[in-house]
């Protein structure tokens, strides 16, 4: 008779060398069954102690957690996840909770050795891999690795709301019902917020459809949305950006008339000015069309500072700066356009 992985708890696939980018929803959904007893030595009134990595896996699973959870995000506004490195207290808060939520992909590249300790003593879930492999983007730079920014694309946000509602109704089984009310509610949501991507984008003339970012953020959103996206440094920020490239992307930017680049909330300003200043060289003038959030959301308590409004701010920002026809005040009236 064969075993199937999709049975085998967590912590006994990491020990017998089943690697965590294997894992996709029916994985997450036999993960659900390993957790069923974490919940049971608290009390059931106790919200459950949820430790994210990121602000957007935060908002996500509080908005699905409600009143039953307790989310603390380690990374906050303007903070780069792919060279953040857990401090002493954000150790004690990963140890002490319920379930920690992290988002895989190779995101987190500086934490995934310890997340994998971790995750042989205590409930750690990378949510991101709920994504099917089959609608990721292979990584150009590491075999068997794929590009991480999946959030930015409500459709394939969904899954990793799945993903976590999953997670967090294997850590407290009673309040199954609730999260699952609570999930449906947010993909209705997300399916309003893919629509009005898909709808403000498409206005953007398609000779405009370029989208010029300090680094590689925005494959996913160019693939569903038919924008040519180039960034200045790789996927990951650790990557440098060499004046070749810096080069090239002038040449780019004067050769087709391109007249709006964007800078990043995580990201210098650096690069983008040095793009702006080669262009000004050769007599061509190119602007700052905005700030987009690519791997942080923005302040806390702002609009931009939950999923939802990062990403219209987002859509709103690019269709604005690059021709489209955008509504006044984005997608729920609280963004000025290009704002």
């Amino acid at each position: 008779m064969s075993h199937s992985t999709d049975r085998i708890p967590m912590r006994v696939r990491r020990e017998t060398g089943v690697p965590l980018g294997h894992l996709g929803r029916r994985h997450l959904l036999a993960l659900a069954a390993a957790f069923a007893g974490v919940g049971a030595a608290r009390a059931a009134t106790a919200p459950l102690d949820v430790v994210a990595t990121t602000g957007m896996i935060a908002d996500t699973a509080r908005a699905i957690g409600g009143d039953a959870v307790s989310v603390r995000a380690l990374m906050g506004p303007g903070i780069d996840p792919h060279s953040f490195r857990q401090t002493r207290s954000d150790i004690a808060a990963l140890t002490r909770a319920d379930l920690v939520l992290w988002h895989g992909l190779y995101l987190e590249a500086q934490m995934e050795d310890f997340l994998a300790r971790l995750g042989a003593r205590q409930p750690v879930v990378a949510v991101g891999e709920a994504v099917p492999p089959g609608l990721r983007i292979a990584h150009p730079d590491y075999a068997g690795r794929f590009d991480p920014h999946v959030w930015m694309v409500p459709d394939l946000w969904r899954h990793v709301a799945d993903g976590i509602a999953v997670a967090l109704s294997g850590a407290r089984p009673e309040a199954q019902r609730e999260f699952a009310d609570n999930a449906r509610a947010l993909r209705a949501d997300l399916d309003r917020l893919g629509r009005y991507a898909r709808d403000t984008l498409a206005t953007v003339p398609t000779k405009a459809r370029v989208l010029v970012t300090a680094h590689d953020a925005f494959g996913y959103f160019g693939r569903a949305y038919g924008f040519e996206v180039e960034g200045i440094q790789g996927i990951s920020t650790e990557s440098e950006a060499g004046l070749a490239r810096i080069g090239e992307l002038v040449e780019m930017l004067v050769a087709r008339g391109i007249r709006a680049v964007f800078v990043e909330s995580t990201v210098s300003e650096r690069n983008i000015r040095a793009l702006i200043e080669g262009a000004a060289a050769r007599g061509h003038e190119v602007r700052i069309g905005g700030e987009l959030f690519s791997d942080a959301m923005g302040l806390p308590g702002t609009y931009e500072g939950s999923y939802i409004g990062m990403i219209d701010h987002n859509i709103t920002t690019i269709a604005h700066a690059l021709g489209g026809r955008v509504p006044a005040r984005g997608l729920n009236g609280k963004l000025a356009a290009g704002g």
